[in-house]
């Protein structure tokens, strides 16, 4: 990804988020295609279960339990939730174009689960509020202007005693690009403005397609570690267990590798950092 240098001082929020949801249409159709195998679609469809093993070993048996997933993008990982023992699904996800191939993929593979598009922000009035689990996972927050409505969204959809599983890019690693030699280095800063997002134009998806998007533009914003837990608190939620991984669901600079867990590392010898942050919290 390439960050611009100049954000337009006055460009309203509703523009920052048009331009994200035509990026992710977009990426939706991309990802629902899958010619780089990189979604593990034909696997979904033959029984597997795609969660990570940082994500299995986060949720344990889900034991019949009801789950709610907050930004499920097209509802690989939500229907592998069944398949990791969860009872009721729902899956929520801004981009229009995702829960439509959610839906299909819930069709396709003959499990019964609800998708429903809208703002994490509005999940309560969306989903319910009744679930025994929340979760989300992977390149979530970085989407969200407002910690704070993000967690009182969480909060709100958990019944007392329910428990939140957060799984993602470690706050430290989001500060970290290739240079011009593959290798990493610090580029962003640790936390920035709500009105202040990072202009990033999206020019090698993730999913090593080769495709050009035609809406490239996005805005990011970055959060810290203090600030995400703080929100939690804010909102009730008690944390139970952090932790901190050296792999990720994606590769960033040219030496790291890919295992056969399909997680991504840094090769060895490098300077340990942490890439996953993984949170438990219960209401």
């Amino acid at each position: 990804m390439t960050v611009l240098s100049v954000l337009e001082p006055d460009m309203p929020l509703a523009s920052h988020l048009a331009a994200n949801r035509a990026n992710w249409d977009e990426r939706a159709d991309l990802h629902f295609a899958d010619e780089t195998g990189f979604y593990r679609i034909a696997e979904l469809l033959a029984g597997a279960n795609l969660l990570l093993p940082i994500e299995r070993e986060e949720l344990g048996d889900l034991d019949g339990r009801s789950v709610a997933h907050l930004q499920c993008h097209i509802g690989t990982d939500t229907l592998s939730l069944r398949r990791q023992g969860a009872g009721v699904i729902a899956g929520l996800d801004f981009s229009g174009r995702a829960i439509a191939h959610a839906r299909e993929l819930a069709r396709r593979t003959g499990i019964d689960a609800r998708f429903e598009q809208g703002a994490v922000y509005d999940a309560p009035q969306i989903l319910g509020t009744r679930y025994d689990r929340v979760f989300t996972s992977w390149g979530t927050l970085v989407w969200m202007d407002d910690l704070e409505r993000w967690a009182r969204a969480v909060a709100g959809l958990l019944k007392p005693g329910g428990v939140f599983h957060y799984v993602d890019c470690h706050p430290t690693a989001w500060m970290l690009a290739p240079d011009a030699d593959g290798n990493l280095k610090l580029a962003f800063d640790y936390e920035t403005a709500a009105d202040r997002p990072l202009p990033v134009e999206v020019v090698a998806n993730y999913n090593l397609s080769k495709r050009p998007l035609a809406n490239r533009q996005t805005y990011e914003w970055s959060h810290s570690l203090s600030s995400i837990l703080n929100a939690l608190i804010g909102a009730g939620l008690t944390i139970e267990h952090i932790g901190e991984h050296e792999a990720l669901q994606w590769g960033i600079g040219d030496g790291m590798t890919q295992g056969s867990d399909h997680l991504w590392r840094l090769p060895p010898g490098h300077v340990r950092v942490p890439l996953a942050l993984t949170i438990r919290a219960r209401k």
